[in-house]
């Protein structure tokens, strides 16, 4: 069984919370652990899952670059 790894780094629970909803939906278990270096929260994924986690949080959660200017 593969351990579990950090797939991302987010500012506080709540963002922590949202990256986990959208690996919850892409289907990947996920948990949240406390960094112990600074204000900010681990968001860990199973080691097999990594890539997979990797490309659904930058999927959905990079702006909207298609808008174009008038």
């Amino acid at each position: 069984m593969s351990g579990m790894v950090q797939v991302a780094v987010a500012g506080d629970v709540a963002e922590a919370e949202e990256m986990q909803e959208i690996l919850r939906n892409a289907g990947i278990d996920s948990s949240i652990e406390q960094s112990p270096e600074e204000d900010a929260v681990n968001l860990l994924v199973p080691e097999a899952e990594l890539e997979t986690a990797k490309e659904a949080i930058e999927a959905l959660t990079e702006p909207d670059e298609l808008i174009s200017e008038p």
